[in-house]
């Protein structure tokens, strides 16, 4: 048994010699030390043996355990450091050659846009406000005027979870948020995500981008919402834009009305951007309605205020000359790289 053991210590040294591969090393481990390894089968014969020479044999056994697991522990060190040496001459970095230009990312044209009308509405004395996309429908409809038979309300055109909450359709819920929350005056504007159920093409999109503006105080009236209105297009397209208002109908304003501002390729002469009208519609606007007012536990005859919506994305694509929406959401470099 003695030489049997000896026999193992020396076969054991000469494989770990000639093992180059860390990956070998556990192979030898489990061979010779394992539980089903050489070892182990020799002493489980020790059984036979008398009780003078099972302390020899286990001693032995102990010592040549010991050699072969110091062996790996060693070859194993010295397999790590060269490796580590072969990686540093192989990855050896030159410190003095030019650095590589790497790509840097720009915002997206939307973000830079709204940023934009996010300062001018704050020089303007507006507070930005901000609302759930995941909204109640007594928020997005009933609060604002819209019974439930309204078509908007309809799940053709919105995107419902349930009965009673949907995919916001515009970012009027959070005014009659701020007006529940909040006293009078208030002057803000709710810039978001809305979502509608539309077939994507050139310019429609189930996901875009709202701007909704509120003002509510004593006094109120429709030359403020003129006003506030011709210096906000101003600001954004120029000081010599020109704009009309057209009489519309919107179940939350009363009196509504649309803002077109004059074509500024063709200066109202008529052109394919236009559609040879001369004018380009920008917003909805109007004074809010009283039962919009009271609903939210303001009282109508003592305030009144304004309230408008303009889609960033029609903003975004008069100012660069964009002709199709889905080029926002496409994530394509080539298109992103020129803003």
């Amino acid at each position: 048994m003695k030489q049997a053991l000896e026999k193992i210590r020396q076969a054991a040294v000469q494989e770990l010699e000639a093992i180059q591969d860390l990956k070998l090393l556990d192979t030898v481990r489990v061979k010779y030390l394992g539980k089903k390894g050489e070892l182990t089968a020799i002493l489980k014969q020790m059984g036979s043996l008398t009780a003078e020479e099972r302390p020899v044999i286990g001693a032995l056994a102990n010592e040549i355990r010991c050699d072969i697991e110091d062996k790996i522990a060693r070859h194993t060190q010295e397999l790590r450091e060269q490796a580590l040496q072969k990686k540093l001459l192989e990855e050896k970095l030159d410190v003095t050659m030019p650095g590589k230009q790497q790509p840097v990312g720009k915002k997206h044209p939307l973000t830079k846009v709204l940023e934009e009308i996010e300062e001018i509405s704050l020089g303007m004395g507006f507070d930005i406000a901000e609302g759930p996309e995941v909204e109640y429908d007594y928020y997005n409809f009933e609060a604002l005027n819209l019974p439930p038979d309204h078509p908007a309300r309809d799940s053709q055109d919105t995107f419902y979870v349930t009965d009673t909450i949907l995919l916001r359709s515009q970012t009027s819920p959070v005014q009659i948020r701020v007006m529940e929350t909040q006293k009078p005056p208030i002057r803000i504007i709710a810039p978001g995500r809305v979502f509608r159920s539309d077939a994507a093409d050139a310019t429609h999109s189930p996901l875009f981008h709202q701007i909704e503006g509120l003002v509510v105080d004593k006094g109120i009236t429709m030359a403020n919402l003129k006003s506030t209105l011709e210096t906000f297009i101003k600001k954004i397209y120029g000081d010599d834009s020109v704009v009309r208002f057209r009489p519309h109908h919107f179940p939350f304003t009363e009196p509504s009305a649309e803002l077109d501002v004059m074509c500024f390729n063709c200066h109202g002469e008529g052109c394919r951007l236009c559609k040879g009208e001369g004018w380009i519609e920008i917003l909805g606007c109007g004074m809010v309605h009283p039962k919009v007012l009271a609903n939210c536990g303001i009282d109508p005859e003592v305030y009144s205020g304004f309230a408008f919506g303009i889609g960033l994305e029609r903003i975004v694509m008069k100012r660069y000359g964009i002709d199709d929406i889905r080029l926002f959401f496409e994530n394509d470099d080539k298109f992103l790289s020129q803003f």
